[in-house]
């Protein structure tokens, strides 16, 4: 039985993905791991908000950076005050699209796209 899904998102500079993440979208990052404690990078962090987990890595091979990552919320138009208090850029506003959902997408320094998903039916 499939019990839960992690994303692995690719960045290039760790400082800048955890100012982002937990900084811009309000995660809160859990732990981190560098196998080189006297450099920024290479760095793997896992992150959370609610319930809802994401990993980051600067390792190479780890994802490569350009991915979507599908995130779904209660409220897309409680985050979207939020994150433009916050002055995150957002690529989508939140928008009804025509298969019932509302969406909001915003992109990470590296251009991941992270999308805000308030499920809905058709």
């Amino acid at each position: 039985m499939l019990r839960l899904s992690i994303p692995v998102i690719h960045v290039s500079l760790s400082e800048t993905a955890e100012e982002f993440y937990a900084g811009k979208l309000g995660f809160e990052k859990q732990f981190a791991y560098r196998p080189d404690e006297t450099k920024s990078d290479p760095r793997y962090m896992g992150f959370v908000r609610d319930t809802a987990w994401i990993h980051v890595s600067s390792f190479p091979g780890d994802s490569v950076a350009g991915c979507a990552v599908y995130l779904v919320v209660d409220d897309v138009n409680t985050l979207y005050s939020e994150f433009r208090s916050k002055g995150v850029d957002i690529s989508l506003e939140p928008t009804d699209q025509t298969w019932g959902n509302r969406e909001m997408y915003v992109e990470d320094p590296d251009g991941n796209s992270i999308r805000f998903v308030q499920e809905g039916s058709p």
